[in-house]
């Protein structure tokens, strides 16, 4: 069994306050076929057994459109017979006032030690093909 790690990696930068759509879904999607559609052909496979993804919970992925064009958009592709293992990531953020390193759920989220709303976000905006698994 081959296992490729960290293969490629596809980032989404979105506006939190955007609404998610299936067409943005949809998008990111073709986008993780056409990674694992590039790795296959360095590989030398036809198809992956499984694929493992993370997604922070900032990156602004509305999860059941994520599944709905899933099924639409692996049909005929390496990643039709794969199994989808998503890691969902905390966001968590770092207080720019007092340093406080706290677990963001909304980008808009002050921190819970001195109520600043000033932050780093150091993780939670991740979408990333982590793996791919042959048979």
């Amino acid at each position: 069994m081959l296992h490729l790690t960290d293969c490629n990696i596809l980032y989404v930068n979105l506006y939190p306050h955007q609404k998610a759509t299936h067409m943005h879904e949809m998008s990111i999607v073709l986008g993780i076929v056409k990674i694992a559609e590039t790795e296959a052909v360095k590989a030398g496979v036809e198809q992956f057994a499984a694929i493992d993804l993370e997604i922070g919970n900032l990156a602004g992925v509305e999860w059941e459109a994520l599944d709905f064009a899933w099924q639409a958009a692996v049909a005929g592709s390496v990643l039709e017979k794969a199994e989808k293992r998503v890691h969902k990531i905390q966001a968590k953020g770092q207080c720019a006032d007092c340093d406080h390193i706290y677990e963001v759920f909304h980008i808009h989220d002050n921190c819970p030690k001195c109520g600043s709303f000033m932050k780093a976000i150091l993780q939670g905006k991740e979408l990333r093909v982590k793996s791919l698994d042959t048979f």
